[in-house]
């Protein structure tokens, strides 16, 4: 028993110092099954202060919401509304979720409301991919937005307006059916497949709970035998995300961003000897008129006359060279010694990836 309660010991040190360089279970994975579900409904936001549609749809739906709450509209009433507006509505079903809790909804308009500020949700049922009804909404809109028009057309609008929150607006009607509780097993999935984080996350498993109890099954899922007591699987699986794993370094990668210019260059990016010149070369061309005038005596025409300035301007060429298993501060030391824009890193990097130099995937969005 003494030496049980040493190898404890132990194994929690060793877990807690390894907590600064590696990652949690729950951080880097997901347990298969154990997932949330989107919602959506449509309907209509009331009590806007002039910022509503009148719009046939507008109308048309609320005179569908009068129908349903006993009060018919005579046909040949023209009705204009400006304090109503169409909107759909989202929601996250978390897993797990029970009739009766509530949860976050997300309202945004549909047509062409200026804004929902003031406004409340009529009663929607929120409906899942299947089409059944999980959960019902209404409540008043939380909005951030704000927007003011003057009488010349002219108006100010600070974040959105037409899309507003209700906290806890809407009530759980349903609940979705989980594998969790079934079979033998439970699933991890990486959140970031790696063969080597599998290999580590197997490894760290079967090392604390005993040999064969977890088995990768491909570089994003291992297979870990649990309980069937439902209690007892929740007491295992508060274990099993708690235990440190040592998550494997993503792959040599650069991102260039060619909308804003960011560059990020990732670990493990290495360069073969290359030596690039990289120089812009600006070339300016100014059209002038002038007005030739003959004399006063002489029987002539004014004329005008065009004149082509051309000018050429050559910065000086950037010269990099890179010697043999060049790593990233060395990179970034070189491009950023000469004052390079982003521009002209995106130029240089093309360049080594077409000359086969850059050692890493160049990937562009």
């Amino acid at each position: 028993m003494k030496h049980l309660l040493i190898k404890y010991i132990c194994l929690m040190m060793l877990m807690l110092s390894s907590i600064a360089v590696a990652e949690r279970v729950k951080d880097i994975a997901t347990i298969k099954g154990v997932r949330s579900n989107p919602l959506v409904g449509y309907g209509i936001v009331v009590g806007l202060d002039g910022t509503g549609e009148p719009t046939v749809y507008a109308i048309q739906e609320f005179r569908t919401m009068l129908q349903k709450l006993g009060i018919t509209l005579p046909s040949d009433i023209r009705v204009k509304l400006k304090n109503v507006a169409i909107v759909t509505v989202q929601a996250e079903l978390p897993p797990f979720a029970q009739p009766g809790q509530t949860i976050d909804v997300t309202v945004s308009s549909l047509g062409e409301a200026k804004s929902l500020r003031g406004g409340s949700l009529i009663m929607v049922p929120l409906k899942g991919i299947d089409g059944k009804v999980y959960a019902i909404a209404q409540g008043n809109l939380v909005v951030g937005g704000f927007g003011a028009q003057g009488s010349d057309g002219s108006k100010v609008t600070i974040n959105v307006p037409t899309t507003g929150r209700i906290p806890n607006g809407a009530t759980v009607e349903k609940s979705v059916d989980s594998s969790f509780s079934k079979g033998d097993f439970i699933t991890f999935l990486l959140k970031r497949p790696d063969f080597t984080t599998a290999k580590n996350l197997t490894n760290a498993i079967n090392n604390i709970i005993g040999p064969g109890i977890a088995r990768p099954i491909d570089a994003s899922s291992i297979k870990v035998s649990a309980p069937r007591d439902v209690s007892q699987r929740v007491m295992y699986l508060s274990s099993l995300e708690n235990i440190v794993v040592h998550e494997a370094d993503a792959p040599a990668r650069v991102v260039v961003n060619s909308r804003t210019g960011t560059i990020v260059i990732g670990q493990h990016v290495r360069v073969s000897p290359a030596a690039i010149s990289h120089g812009n070369l600006v070339v300016t061309i100014d059209e002038n008129q002038q007005v030739s005038q003959p004399n006063a005596l002489a029987q002539g025409t004014t004329q005008t006359t065009q004149q082509s300035q051309v000018t050429i301007e050559q910065e000086p060429s950037r010269m990099f060279l890179f010697s043999p298993g060049v790593e990233l501060k060395d990179i970034v030391a070189a491009v950023n010694a000469v004052g390079a824009a982003p521009g002209d890193i995106m130029a240089v990097l093309e360049a080594l990836k077409q000359a086969n130099a850059l050692h890493a995937e160049l990937i562009v969005i």
